[in-house]
């Protein structure tokens, strides 16, 4: 049974670097493919907010721990959580 999750995220303050792999961050998540994917960063781009489906927590955890944000480093904050969509 696929499950919902939604993975908000709050930046470093690390413009440069983050600039440099904002296009890797994009286009990784394109390559998903994810069902019900939608996501994108806050209006004062301190962070963002994706939304996806998936498997279990697990798999959604692998899926955003190799998120080029989380491996190069640029994020103050994460969280993950299973959402219920009513």
């Amino acid at each position: 049974m696929v499950k919902h999750f939604a993975f908000f995220y709050f930046m470093k303050k690390e413009p440069e670097k983050i600039k440099a792999v904002v296009p890797l961050h994009i286009e990784y998540w394109r390559k998903l493919r994810l069902n019900n994917y939608l996501g994108g960063p806050f209006a004062d781009r301190a962070g963002g907010l994706i939304a996806f489906e998936a498997e279990d927590i697990d798999k959604a955890t692998s899926i955003i721990m190799n998120d080029p944000f989380v491996l190069q480093n640029l994020l103050e904050n994460k969280w993950i959580k299973e959402w219920v969509v009513e």
